[in-house]
């Protein structure tokens, strides 16, 4: 009997192991209330005050196939109910002790079914507890960086970071226009991207993000027109530049100065948000490239238009954020492009660049990353001043990140630094004290970008170098970056060499040779079949041509003086003499000039 009890409350444990895998604690309240009901109405209050009564009472419900024992094999995969198990004082201690633990009894809710035997401790139990005990206490121990990879994008900064939301791929931008795609699950050690591109030509990359449903990038650059592209890199669509000579830009199809920033909505998978330096916030559906959906206009105290840095959806998004270089922050609804919903007009410096609004994942915070060097955080409820803030963070780029921890608890940011000022840092600040839990030496360059993936649970760092960064935890982080480390690098395919080195010219192989003749009179009584060989230039014509060819000179009068007037007649003589060898002659015999004149 007692090896069949003790099968049974092995079987018993079995289950309530399977049953603990899913940690849904709404499951286990609703179970261990059953559990203490059913325990009650059938063992009575003597069941909770004795041990050697529960053992009494267990072995009599196995002898006679008791009703608890019969519902909870029947009913094992909706609740499992028996008797509530009692403290391990109380399983180790005397039966005297027990009294004293009757109140404690009822706040062990966490083991449901019959009491394990005497000196049997789960230890694997109590170290998963101590664990969870000290990651709640001490949320450091969340932070997963015992590892990192580190991805070579080039040289120049990374400005741009995107993950897909299941954290297959992942994308880099930078200031040397090239966007680099990464997949984990097909990369080796080697930390190669399988692809590179330019979308947007000689436009430094702002910003890269996939859409919720990750089948589709929004690229946002230096130019005015934002660019969609499929998730293999291939365009879908691209925004429609604006009129630069209408002053209204309500009345304009699109932006028509530098864009800052950009992203998706986080539930209409169709939808995103650009805000530019012509002063405006404009939505967009990617079905219709040839004008905006919406224009939200942030303006100054004095109603002056103001130039957004940033942008954002809320979590939920029904409003819409942007920090503007007077230090504003302004909230609209998103059906409301007129006024804003919130706004505060000093929350950084006037005159800097707010790089960064993102918000909580309960929605209800939002967190600034100024360019005066600070990190604020924000209860959009009460706007007016920052619930806490942080400074001495320096900033030296207008897309320095800020970001939310998956369980909401954490805030992190990076750090710029000067050539050979020293390392940039990855600070992580406790959201409700805003107090430094800890911090990261990244590199000997700015940190720029930062993105700590919920699902992935890994933190993605760019740097000023042109070096992805990749954090993770062996035990905390689930697929990404453990996907590639474990592969071995491919080996490079060498070129089968011959043994012996052969010089080989061309015309000494067989079917470049030409054959050897054997008879210089049988080649030339081939080569006098030869049409081409055995062709003979025709004399030139002589005379008046025929045959269809023209003489040398024709047989006509013209053709023949011309002939002649070419040939030399040149007369090398003495001029002067040719004509005074008849001076003596003329003298002596005067006849032609003066006799004709005196006649």
């Amino acid at each position: 009997v007692l090896k069949k009890f003790t099968k049974f409350l092995e079987m018993k444990r079995i289950k309530r192991k399977k049953a603990r895998t899913f940690d849904l604690e709404a499951m286990f309240e609703q179970t261990r209330r059953t559990a203490v009901e059913r325990s009650r109405k059938v063992l009575g209050e003597k069941c909770e005050r004795s041990w050697l009564l529960h053992f009494k009472t267990c072995f009599d419900l196995l002898s006679q196939g008791g009703a608890v024992c019969s519902e909870s094999e029947d009913n094992s995969n909706e609740v499992l109910s028996g008797p509530s198990m009692q403290s391990q004082s109380s399983a180790k201690g005397p039966a005297e002790d027990t009294d004293d633990d009757d109140d404690d009894d009822d706040d062990d809710d966490e083991f449901i079914g019959p009491p394990l035997p005497p000196g049997f401790k789960d230890s694997d139990d109590d170290n998963d507890n101590d664990d969870t005990e000290e990651e709640d206490n001490n949320p450091v121990k969340k932070i997963p960086d015992s590892h990192e990879i580190t991805l070579q994008h080039g040289t120049k900064t990374v400005s741009a970071l995107g993950l897909d939301p299941s954290g297959a791929r992942l994308i880099t931008g930078g200031y040397d226009y090239d966007v680099k795609f990464w997949d984990f699950a097909g990369m080796d050690a080697s930390l190669q991207a399988f692809r590179s591109l330019q979308p947007c030509e000689c436009h430094q990359i702002k910003s890269l993000q996939y859409s919720s449903t990750g089948d589709v990038i929004l690229v946002v650059s230096g130019n005015s027109q934002a660019k969609v592209l499929d998730r293999d890199g291939f365009p879908v669509m691209e925004c429609i530049k604006g009129d630069q000579y209408i002053v209204d830009m309500t009345n304009t199809k699109g932006h028509t100065a530098m864009l800052n920033s950009g992203c998706w909505h986080p539930k209409i998978k169709e939808e995103f948000l650009t805000c530019s330096n012509d002063g405006t916030v404009r939505t967009w559906d990617v079905n219709n490239e040839k004008k905006h959906k919406s224009v939200f206009k942030p303006r100054s105290a004095q109603g002056k238009r103001v130039i957004p840095t940033t942008c954002t959806y809320s979590r939920d998004g029904k409003l819409i954020a942007a920090g503007c270089q007077d230090g504003s922050i302004q909230i609209w609804d998103r059906n409301m492009n007129v006024h804003t919903k919130f706004h505060c007009r000093q929350a950084h410096a006037s005159g800097t660049d707010t790089s960064c609004l993102t918000f909580s994942y309960d929605g209800t915070v939002l967190a600034s990353r100024g360019g005066d060097d600070t990190l604020k955080i924000w209860d959009i409820r009460q706007f007016k001043k920052p619930l806490n803030s942080a400074d001495g963070l320096p900033s030296f780029f207008p897309m320095t990140d800020c970001c939310f921890s998956p369980d909401d608890k954490i805030l992190v940011t990076g750090t710029s630094v000067k050539k050979g000022g020293g390392s940039g840092k990855l600070f992580f600040f406790y959201r409700e004290t805003f107090q430094k839990l800890y911090e990261i030496e990244v590199t000997d360059a700015s940190v720029v970008r930062c993105l700590w993936h919920p699902k992935l649970n890994q933190i993605m760092v760019g740097t000023g170098n042109g070096l992805a960064k990749v954090y993770y935890d062996p035990v905390k982080s689930q697929r990404g970056a453990k996907l590639c480390v474990v592969k071995t690098k491919r080996k490079e395919r060498q070129a089968e060499t011959l043994t012996q080195d052969y010089i080989i010219t061309p015309h000494a192989l067989p079917m470049f040779r030409e054959p050897r003749q054997r008879s210089t009179r049988k080649q030339l009584e081939k080569d006098r079949l030869d049409p081409m060989k055995s062709h003979k230039p025709e004399p030139p014509v002589a005379g008046a041509g025929r045959g269809g060819r023209v003489g040398t000179h024709g047989v006509t009068l013209s053709s023949y003086i011309v002939k002649n007037i070419a040939l030399d007649k040149t007369d090398d003589s003495n001029p002067r003499e040719a004509i005074l060898r008849h001076a003596k002659e003329a003298e002596e015999n005067p006849y032609w000039v003066a006799p004709a004149y005196a006649k």
